[in-house]
């Protein structure tokens, strides 16, 4: 009788999590059908411009971008091959991160969002160091050479007093 018991109960909740799940997996079937906002290039440096994609506006379709979480402002997008394309500049006093660009569908009123990043190098550029190490005190002609002098002299005033002592120590002077 509870072997019985467990076994409808069992049934009963698997049944009522796969009620649940069904609407949810429905949204995101709908939501992958609807397209995604494609943003190119998707890594772009402070002042340089990008251009988004969507085919979720239809062939022919007009929309509406927002790029202002970059700080670019609103931008239009209009019809292209077999879907949607704008353009905007991303500013020079852009920050580095990533960014949500939103377009929103003229006839539809759709939503989609894409992705940007914003670096301070572009992808294929060689960045190089520039200037000293800062490694904390002391480095080889490091950018205060008053600091190195200071540094030599004592080293300097180190060695001649360790060679008075030894040579005092050697002569039976004593310490």
């Amino acid at each position: 009788m509870r072997r019985t018991a467990r076994l409808l109960t069992g049934t009963a909740l698997a049944v009522a999590a796969v009620g649940l799940a069904s609407p949810a997996s429905a949204h995101a079937g709908e939501a992958a059908a609807t397209g995604r906002l494609e943003v190119y290039p998707s890594s772009v440096v402070p002042g340089e411009p990008a251009v988004v994609t969507t085919e979720a506006c239809g062939e022919g379709g007009s929309a509406a971008g927002d790029a202002s979480a970059v700080g670019a402002g609103t931008f239009p997008l209009a019809p292209d091959e077999g879907g949607t394309a704008g353009r905007f500049e991303v500013p020079p006093s852009a920050q580095p991160g990533t960014y949500e660009i939103v377009a929103t569908c003229g006839g539809s009123g759709l939503r989609v969002t894409g992705d940007l990043v914003v670096t301070l190098a572009s992808a294929g550029a060689q960045v190089y160091p520039k200037g000293s190490v800062k490694t904390g005190v002391g480095g080889a002609l490091g950018p205060d050479p008053v600091q190195t002098a200071a540094g030599v002299a004592a080293l300097a005033v180190a060695a001649a007093g360790g060679t008075w002592l030894l040579h005092r120590r050697a002569r039976g002077d004593g310490i």
